[in-house]
């Protein structure tokens, strides 16, 4: 999968040729594109520098399944667990 990444970057690159991927690996298709998109039940929530998403804490908690307690081992049994849940509602409203 990487290597097809990387095969992109040379012909965007090298060509001045751009590119719209749809990746369900986040972290990677971040970590290779410039700029997102971040869909949820078929419209765009947030976008933004690949970077800058890739950064965000609510992206991180939400999308990324990284949390606050995670980097302490605490971890999460289940999204509803998620104590922003309320907050993520109200950001997606």
């Amino acid at each position: 999968m990487e290597e097809i990444f990387e095969i992109v970057r040379d012909l965007n690159q090298r060509e001045k040729v751009s590119f719209l991927l749809a990746e369900q690996n986040t972290m990677v298709a971040l970590r290779y594109a410039d700029y997102g998109y971040i869909l949820e039940n078929g419209r765009v929530v947030m976008d933004g520098a690949a970077e800058a998403l890739r950064t965000n804490e609510d992206v991180k908690e939400f999308y990324l399944g990284v949390a606050a307690n995670d980097a302490e081992g605490g971890g999460r049994s289940s999204f509803r667990d998620v104590k922003s849940y309320r907050r993520r509602k109200r950001w997606l409203a």
